[in-house]
Protein backbone atom coordinates (compact mmCIF):
# COMPACT_ATOMS: atom_id res chain seq x y z
CA UNK A 1 0.00 0.00 0.00
CA UNK A 2 1.33 3.34 -1.35
CA UNK A 3 0.01 5.49 1.53
CA UNK A 4 1.66 3.70 4.59
CA UNK A 5 -1.20 1.55 6.49
CA UNK A 6 0.33 -1.58 5.91
CA UNK A 7 3.48 -0.05 8.39
CA UNK A 8 1.14 1.91 10.60
CA UNK A 9 1.63 -0.51 13.91
CA UNK A 10 -2.13 -1.20 13.80
CA UNK A 11 -2.70 -4.83 14.84
CA UNK A 12 -5.82 -7.28 13.54
CA UNK A 13 -9.05 -8.15 15.57
CA UNK A 14 -9.44 -10.70 12.99
CA UNK A 15 -10.28 -14.07 15.36
CA UNK A 16 -10.03 -11.48 18.37
CA UNK A 17 -13.27 -9.39 18.16
CA UNK A 18 -16.50 -10.25 19.69
CA UNK A 19 -17.78 -12.39 21.86
CA UNK A 20 -15.46 -15.69 23.85
CA UNK A 21 -17.20 -19.17 22.37
CA UNK A 22 -19.77 -20.22 25.25
CA UNK A 23 -17.49 -23.33 25.47
CA UNK A 24 -14.39 -21.01 26.33
CA UNK A 25 -16.47 -19.58 28.96
CA UNK A 26 -17.99 -22.99 30.79
CA UNK A 27 -14.43 -23.90 31.19
CA UNK A 28 -13.17 -21.11 32.90
CA UNK A 29 -16.53 -21.43 35.66
CA UNK A 30 -14.86 -25.38 36.15
CA UNK A 31 -11.35 -23.91 36.82
CA UNK A 32 -12.73 -21.37 39.01
CA UNK A 33 -15.51 -23.12 40.84
CA UNK A 34 -13.37 -25.15 43.35
CA UNK A 35 -12.19 -21.50 44.68
CA UNK A 36 -15.55 -20.18 45.12
CA UNK A 37 -15.32 -21.43 48.95
CA UNK A 38 -12.60 -19.35 49.56
CA UNK A 39 -14.32 -16.34 47.56
CA UNK A 40 -17.31 -15.92 49.86
CA UNK A 41 -14.93 -16.78 52.56
CA UNK A 42 -12.96 -13.94 51.82
CA UNK A 43 -15.96 -11.73 51.19
CA UNK A 44 -17.43 -12.97 54.68
CA UNK A 45 -14.01 -11.76 56.43
CA UNK A 46 -14.00 -8.49 54.62
CA UNK A 47 -17.51 -7.63 56.07
CA UNK A 48 -16.62 -9.07 59.15
CA UNK A 49 -13.51 -6.39 59.47
CA UNK A 50 -15.77 -3.53 58.24
CA UNK A 51 -13.90 -3.56 54.59
CA UNK A 52 -15.11 -0.61 52.53
CA UNK A 53 -14.58 -3.28 49.19
CA UNK A 54 -16.20 -6.09 50.73
CA UNK A 55 -19.09 -4.04 51.48
CA UNK A 56 -19.64 -2.38 48.06
CA UNK A 57 -19.46 -5.59 46.78
CA UNK A 58 -22.46 -7.33 48.82
CA UNK A 59 -24.61 -4.61 48.71
CA UNK A 60 -24.69 -4.05 44.76
CA UNK A 61 -24.91 -7.83 43.75
CA UNK A 62 -27.45 -8.09 46.24
CA UNK A 63 -29.33 -5.28 46.02
CA UNK A 64 -28.40 -3.55 42.69
CA UNK A 65 -26.10 -0.68 42.09
CA UNK A 66 -28.08 3.03 42.38
CA UNK A 67 -29.29 4.36 39.80
CA UNK A 68 -27.27 7.37 38.22
CA UNK A 69 -28.85 10.45 38.73
CA UNK A 70 -27.64 13.59 36.59
CA UNK A 71 -28.33 17.09 38.25
CA UNK A 72 -29.00 19.53 35.97
CA UNK A 73 -28.31 23.00 36.96
CA UNK A 74 -28.82 25.06 34.02
CA UNK A 75 -29.87 28.10 34.73
CA UNK A 76 -29.90 29.54 30.80
CA UNK A 77 -33.29 30.66 29.21
CA UNK A 78 -32.88 30.17 25.82
CA UNK A 79 -35.95 32.84 25.12
CA UNK A 80 -33.69 35.85 26.14
CA UNK A 81 -31.33 34.63 22.58
CA UNK A 82 -34.57 35.13 20.71
CA UNK A 83 -35.88 38.48 21.60
CA UNK A 84 -33.20 39.88 19.35
CA UNK A 85 -34.19 37.86 16.36
CA UNK A 86 -38.16 38.19 17.54
CA UNK A 87 -37.53 42.36 17.43
CA UNK A 88 -35.59 42.32 14.09
CA UNK A 89 -38.46 40.62 12.24
CA UNK A 90 -41.19 42.85 14.29
CA UNK A 91 -39.11 45.26 12.88
CA UNK A 92 -39.20 44.41 9.41
CA UNK A 93 -42.71 43.77 9.39
CA UNK A 94 -43.56 46.97 10.50
CA UNK A 95 -40.96 48.48 7.70
CA UNK A 96 -42.77 46.62 5.19
CA UNK A 97 -46.34 47.65 6.37
CA UNK A 98 -45.50 50.87 5.87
Amino acid sequence: MSDGRKSNGGHSTKGFAGRKPKADEQQLIERLSPLEDTAYKALGDGLKEGQSWAVKLFLEYRYGKPKQQIENTNTHNFADGFDVIKNLYATKAQDEME
